[in-house]
């Protein structure tokens, strides 16, 4: 039906169209007319503090939800803070879609000095998302919308910046807003399939790596294990893909000399949905002598890091669901078991040594989270050496962490809109002191959305990483020491609660407290109370 609307009518319209009842967002001089339709079409704005924390709320909306998350800016400054979100969400094939006003369409080439003005906004989004495009017109708003969701649906997930030219938002025409357009899913080609197929059946030692590109396919991923009786190991994005307590799990990072092991010794490594990327791999690339078999929905992506035999280009659950549907009867089981036990048993080992500082709290946010938490984690040393080897995931989408970009201050914002997706699970979002103060503020959006949100901030007084980095190197230790900062005070002023704990019964009672407040709770948590 076509009726005559306004340019931010018709972007609102259009994105209840598909879906969207959720955006994350502040008002601004250029985006009021798009703020004027968000409540006639049943789209709640949830406003941030700041639009770093806009886009990372939208990044947890998608990664806890599976659907897209969106971003709403106003011009200029906005967008530009956006921006490190929309690099983030890039990074890890993050289905966000960020949305902005343009300069108007007549605004001078070289530009007069405009409110908001940017040399290129476009551009500069451009340069982290997977396009951004202006329209033009205000009759081509939900054609671009449609085609904004189409290309986040269609192999691998990434942001999609639109820009509307302000004058557009207000002025009228006859619109007709366009439907969802269908997107099937990628089937793998037969020929790969059946070459994969005899690979993994002749394999004495097969290995299973499972990346993020796998959580939409975690069941089918366990029945093939279990029928080639092989080993499973995960990336950070692909942690709960296998519950880490099924038999054939192994555990989450590729770091660690168990994962190499196991791989070097595997005569068949079938990866899911992974890149096989160094900020994974941290020290190297895996040496795989074996057959190397890669699924993975971007053609262009299944060849990253490492060249496969076989390349099945094709939606995880299609591709394993082959895999599985041409594979002769099972063998035995027992050696993959047996190959799995030994393995975990290292990389528990291993991963307990290097998290040794953190493995109290990290089984204290085991007995938080339960089986269906979500972690929302910062790039902090109690998430990458503590929680992402040491804490159990169950599930696909419970482990929410800033692998590619490394990006500070994710975690907070994260949780929020991972809470807001999946109201009915305990989330948790875990901090460093440094990183937290990125986006502190954003415990005044938990504290107003009355979140049961706990925040634990584990301190080091500073940026511990680079301080030991620094060290390592003989170099002087400097700027990276931060004065004391009072962290439950802090969250007092905003709104939240705010304690300490001391030690690791005082952070399980103060979590399971925190779980059923009536707001945020902000645990801080020093480093030596940590371990």
């Amino acid at each position: 039906m076509t009726e005559k609307l306004t340019g931010g009518e018709a972007l609102v319209a259009a994105l209840r169209a598909h879906g969207t009842d959720t955006v994350f967002g502040i008002p601004g001089t250029h985006n009021l007319p798009v703020y004027a339709a968000l409540s006639r079409h049943g789209v709640r704005n949830v406003t941030p503090r700041h639009e770093q924390g806009a886009g990372y709320a939208a990044d947890g909306w998608a990664r806890a939800s599976g659907r897209p998350g969106v971003c709403l800016t106003t011009t200029g400054p906005a967008l530009l803070n956006a921006a490190t979100a929309a690099a983030q969400a890039h990074s890890d094939s993050v289905p966000v879609l960020f949305l902005s006003p343009g300069l108007p369409l007549r605004h001078p080439g070289r530009g007069n000095g405009h409110l908001h003005e940017v040399k290129d906004q476009r551009a500069a989004l451009d340069a982290v998302v997977a396009y951004s495009h202006r329209v033009t017109r205000v009759e081509e708003i939900p054609a671009a919308v449609a085609c904004a969701f189409a290309a986040m649906a269609t192999g691998r997930p990434r942001p999609v910046h639109l820009e509307i030219p302000l004058d557009l938002l207000d002025e009228q025409a006859p619109v007709t807003i366009a439907e969802p357009v269908p997107v099937p899913a990628l089937a793998p080609a037969l020929p790969q399939v059946r070459a994969a197929v005899r690979v993994l059946a002749d394999a004495a030692r097969p290995v299973v790596v499972a990346g993020g590109g796998a959580s939409g396919a975690a069941g089918t991923l366990r029945a093939l294990a279990e029928h080639l009786g092989a080993p499973v190991v995960t990336t950070a994005n692909g942690k709960g893909v296998l519950a880490d307590d099924h038999p054939l799990a192994v555990g989450a990072g590729l770091h660690h000399r168990a994962v190499h092991d196991l791989v070097r010794d595997a005569d068949a490594v079938l990866a899911v949905g992974t890149e096989l990327a160094p900020s994974d791999l941290w020290s190297g690339p895996l040496d795989l002598p074996g057959t190397l078999i890669r699924v993975d929905a971007d053609a262009a992506g299944v060849t990253a890091n490492a060249l496969p035999d076989i390349a099945l280009v094709a939606d995880a659950a299609l591709a394993l669901r082959a895999l599985l549907e041409h594979m002769p009867a099972p063998g035995d089981a027992a050696p993959g078991a047996r190959r799995a036990t030994r393995a975990r048993a290292e990389h528990r080992e291993q991963a307990r040594a290097e998290g040794s500082a953190h493995l109290g709290l990290t089984r204290a946010l085991a007995g938080a989270l339960g089986r269906d938490g979500v972690l929302a984690g910062d790039s902090t040393m109690a998430c990458y050496y503590g929680a992402l080897s040491n804490l159990p995931a169950y599930k696909p989408r419970s482990f929410l962490y800033p692998t590619g970009l490394g990006t500070l201050g994710y975690g907070l914002p994260a949780a929020i809109g991972a809470k807001l997706a999946r109201p009915e699970a305990p989330v948790v979002a875990l901090h460093g002191d440094g990183g937290l103060m990125f986006t502190v503020q954003e415990l005044a959006t938990a504290a107003q959305l009355r979140l049961p949100l706990p925040v634990v901030v584990v301190d080091n007084g500073g940026y511990g990483e680079i301080r030991d980095e620094m060290d390592a190197r003989g170099e002087p230790v400097h700027a990276v020491d931060l004065p004391f900062v009072d962290f439950p005070l802090v969250a007092r002023a905003m709104g939240c609660h705010g304690l300490r704990a001391d030690d690791e019964p005082q952070l399980a009672h103060a979590l399971q407290a925190a779980l059923a407040a009536d707001r945020p709770t902000l645990i801080h948590l020093p480093e030596s109370a940590a371990g």
